[in-house]
């Protein structure tokens, strides 16, 4: 596709950012972003709050605060009661009014599969926006959610998964990004950000140094994972998603010895409503994960550094 010049567009799909952002005035922007899919949990209503929670994390991710949401429905009206239709849009609206977000409207049409998410409009200051590119040599990365909800899922649809970890799973994927945006905002001084969706931890981490000056350097021993994801991996529930998003990016990323390689390969699986991944300077880093624990963020933890050795590289050490 072409890509749009237009001096308001403070950033579009050029750069695989999270959400496209258009300058309103000199103090007021617009963050705007679309995401919907397919159910990965059995209850209807955890499946709504999963989706919406999907996108708004999207706002969150560039720095800004969602305001209004629009619903996109996909539903087999001639297969399917009615009744699984208003238990997802209800948990929908269940995470939309966490996030003190007003639902305007939306749209459905019938298919022969369920789907469901939403479209998302915020706001942000021009100057604050956030951008998956801008990480600094010297500079520590802090992610706050476990990884492994794309291998969970695909346990729980073959019936492999145990009701703790199917417990966990949902836990992640129900959290908003909200208070860890905020606590993130108000430590200052982010270089970069973005979060872990359906390109794994690698793949968005790889967008965030892709044709840049810098890279990253990855300590595998402190990567938060959901416990009980060892097993899966172990007896082979690894999704589709996982072998696509590795075979993509495996030029770009060096395994070392002492990286296992279960944790390389977690570090592939495709996310939903996953962390967020951010760069900062280093004495800023410990605290502010710290502090993130501290406020419930229980897995938040520093993961790795920005460094000027390989650019455009990631070494998973």
């Amino acid at each position: 596709m072409p890509l749009i010049s237009d001096p308001k567009l403070v950033t579009g799909y050029e750069h695989a950012e999270d959400a496209g952002v258009y300058k309103i005035t000199d103090d007021l922007a617009l963050v705007q972003t679309v995401d919907f899919f397919t159910p990965t949990v059995d209850d209807p209503f955890t499946f709504g709050q999963i989706a919406a929670v999907n996108a708004l994390n999207d706002i969150y991710a560039m720095g800004g605060t969602p305001l209004t949401a629009m619903n996109i429905v996909c539903f087999p009206i001639k297969t399917m009661d009615k009744s699984v239709l208003r238990d997802v849009l209800r948990g929908g609206l269940d995470k939309m009014r966490e996030a003190g977000v007003l639902l305007v409207g939306g749209h459905s049409v019938e298919d022969n599969e369920i789907k469901y998410g939403l479209s998302v409009t915020g706001t942000i200051h021009p100057d604050c926006v956030l951008f998956n590119r801008g990480a600094r040599p010297g500079d520590r990365l802090i992610l706050t959610k476990p990884l492994g909800t794309g291998i969970v899922a695909t346990a729980i649809k073959a019936g492999a998964a145990g009701q703790t970890l199917v417990e966990q799973a949902t836990r992640c994927m129900t959290t908003l990004n909200k208070k860890a945006a905020e606590l993130m905002i108000a430590a200052g001084d982010i270089h970069s950000c973005t979060d872990i969706t359906g390109f794994g931890f690698l793949g968005h981490a790889c967008e965030m140094i892709e044709g840049s000056d810098v890279g990253l350097r990855i300590e595998a021993s402190r990567i938060p994972i959901l416990e009980g994801v060892l097993d899966l991996t172990q007896t082979g529930y690894l999704p589709g998603g996982l072998y696509r998003n590795r075979n993509y990016r495996l030029h770009q990323v060096e395994k070392a010895p002492s990286c296992p390689d279960w944790i390389f390969d977690v570090c592939f699986d495709p996310q939903t409503a996953g962390g967020l991944l951010f760069s900062l300077p280093s004495e800023k880093a410990e605290p502010l994960a710290a502090a993130m624990r501290r406020a419930g963020i229980t897995d938040a933890v520093v993961v790795g550094d920005v460094v000027s050795d390989d650019p455009g590289k990631i070494l998973m050490e």
